[in-house]
């Protein structure tokens, strides 16, 4: 036995972990296209291309961070 498995918030935690890593796709996909074009035509425009700036870095950031990578050899 290890460590990990002795620890009874290891489940819970590896199943959050996979939830953020399996709706993060689909976050970004959703929210992107609805609130860029809503606050161009609501606010301004500026105001829309700061808005995908910023979520699509973050967004960028959060994939890069949430990927599920081979380990190295």
């Amino acid at each position: 036995m290890t460590a990990a498995s002795t620890d009874p918030s290891t489940p819970l935690r590896t199943t959050s972990l996979r939830t953020v890593v399996a709706l993060t796709p689909v976050a970004g996909s959703i929210l992107f296209p609805l609130l860029v074009p809503l606050l161009m035509v609501r606010v301004s425009i500026t105001a829309g291309v700061i808005a995908a700036v910023l979520i699509g870095s973050l967004w960028f950031i959060a994939m890069l961070r949430t990927a599920e990578m081979p380990g190295h050899s």
